[in-house]
């Protein structure tokens, strides 16, 4: 599958990986890691491209209805965990407890929470490594350069504001498929 991927990915959609791709090598084995911007359901296949290039194990989560019959097992299968958003449940609590449960867990998350242009950013994401005591790692989903930029583990710090102001400046300029939504 490593070579199908390469080949999908680099010869026929012509994308490139550039910065951190090694993370997985490095004893990153807990982190958050954000994709941005999310505007398209095609960031969902470029995403399992490259965590097959990079050969890294992610995961995601999802509302729990994605996990029934006749899909609930392929979603399993590459990394998904169900939750159920019925319940008034803390999410950030939740979802950290799953990191202090496992012994590697990465999770991908679209800080924008939707497809749709928003004009702020979620912040559950940020929480979530604070309460796990986990690095974020960035990706770039640039479809106007056809390019995933990797960043290095940044681990939050106690000032949401700067680290923030940090966190979109990786992102300046990168357009996703859907430029409008970016």
């Amino acid at each position: 599958m490593g070579s199908l991927s390469k080949f999908i990915y680099f010869k026929l959609l012509g994308w490139k990986i550039t910065g951190n791709i090694d993370f997985s090598k490095n004893s990153i084995k807990k982190a958050v890691i954000i994709a941005a911007p999310h505007t398209s359901w095609h960031d969902f296949y470029i995403g399992l491209l490259l965590r097959k290039i990079c050969g890294v194990k992610t995961n995601f989560i999802g509302k729990a209805e994605l996990f029934k019959w006749p899909f609930g097992y392929y979603f399993r299968s590459i990394g998904g965990v169900p939750v159920n958003r019925k319940e008034r449940l803390d999410m950030v609590d939740s979802i950290a407890s799953i990191f202090a449960e496992r012994d590697e867990f990465r999770l991908t998350l679209a800080p924008e929470g939707t497809r749709k242009k928003v004009d702020k950013w979620r912040t559950g994401f940020y929480y979530i490594a604070k309460k796990a005591a986990v690095p974020i790692i960035m990706f770039t989903l640039d479809f106007e350069n056809k390019q995933n930029k990797v960043s290095e583990p940044f681990y939050p710090t106690d000032n949401i504001e700067a680290d923030f102001k940090f966190i979109h400046s990786f992102y300046q300029g990168v357009k996703g498929k859907i430029p409008e939504y970016s």
